[in-house]
Formats: C-alpha cells, structure tokens, sequence
C-alpha cells in the first residue's frame, strides 16, 4: 500500500543513531557524519516498487554529491519476518548490484524509524551543516510507471545547501511503500 511521508517538521534536530553497516557489520552513528554541508538519511528497501524505480537515479545523484562533500546515508528499517527480502543480507546484496557508495545501515529495532516518522521507502531527511532538517520529501515526481526518475527535488535541495541557499520550504512528500512493522511495533 502507497503511503506518504509525515514530513517532520523543518528546523527538526536530527535524530542520533548508531546502526550496523549491512556489508560488513561495522557501526555508524550520526557522530561519524559531521563534517559536511548536509547529510541526507534515507529509508530504503529492496523490494519495494517506489523504491526500485529511483534507486539507480538515487545511487547516481549519492555519487555526485558526495563528490561535493555531502554525505549519505540509506537505512533499512523494514522487519525481515513481514518483508523477508529486507533482511541485513538483503540489503548488502541491493547495496552492491545498484552501487550505493554509501553506508546502508540495518534499523533491526526500527527506533530509528520511529525517530525519524519515517513512514514509508523511500522516504528521505536532508539535515543542513548544523544537523537541522533543510528538506524532507521526494527524491522527484516520477512514480513506477510515471516518468523517468531525475532527482529534481533532491537535487534541488543539495544546491541550495551546497551554495549557502536556503532550501524553499515548498516541498512534497515522498510516497512509497509503508515502512512494514513488526507486529506490536507499529507506531502511536
């Protein structure tokens, strides 16, 4: 079932995490990612069809900005009994074939995607230097079977961080799947 963001407030602390890389099990946490123009956290997944239609354009734009000092960073915070394909070793397998350069973490708890309100894959946070939320919404307008994805909106918000710009405040939520819940974990 498609969902739509919540869209946390902007201005919106990010939330701290340490999580598990799914590649290799070493350990990230919002402290590792501090020194950069902006850092983009994204809720992704293998399986989902919002999510596979954007990823290579998501992959492509990871690359680029990070040539431009902005980091990445994709977590999976889908239960693996509910959506059996989003397990770590599922993710490490999406990671390598699509080429994210960027660490993808496993939410086996899902506390981080309560944190964040993350609501569905994909469903993306731009946090400025000072680690604010600058921008939360679709990666662009494209949809599976609805145009070709470009990063538009994305990218959009990257430029503006990037120049010093502010980010308009104008933006539109990311649709997707729904972030699958394990049972009794849903949120309030």
């Amino acid at each position: 079932m498609a969902v739509e963001s919540q869209m946390m407030e902007l201005a919106t602390p990010a939330p701290d995490f340490e999580l598990e890389e799914v590649t290799d099990g070493s350990t990230v946490a919002l402290a590792d990612l501090a020194e950069s123009p902006a850092l983009v956290v994204a809720f992704l997944c293998k399986h989902c069809p919002f999510v596979v239609h954007v990823q290579d354009e998501f992959a492509s734009l990871a690359h680029e900005y990070q040539a431009r000092g902005v980091q990445f960073v994709g977590i999976g915070s889908n239960d693996p009994g509910v959506s059996p394909d989003d397990t770590p070793e599922g993710l490490a397998q999406q990671k390598r074939e699509v080429g994210f350069d960027f660490p993808y973490l496993f939410d086996a708890d899902q506390s981080v995607a309560k944190a964040y309100g993350a609501a569905c894959t994909p469903d993306v946070f731009v946090f400025d230097q000072d680690r604010k939320l600058a921008y939360r919404g679709q990666i662009d307008s494209s949809r599976p079977n609805k145009g070709e994805p470009d990063g538009a909106d994305l990218r959009a918000a990257l430029d503006a961080l990037v120049d010093g710009r502010p980010v308009p405040e104008d933006q539109v939520p990311s649709m997707g799947c729904s972030i699958k819940w394990a049972p009794g974990n849903e949120p309030a």
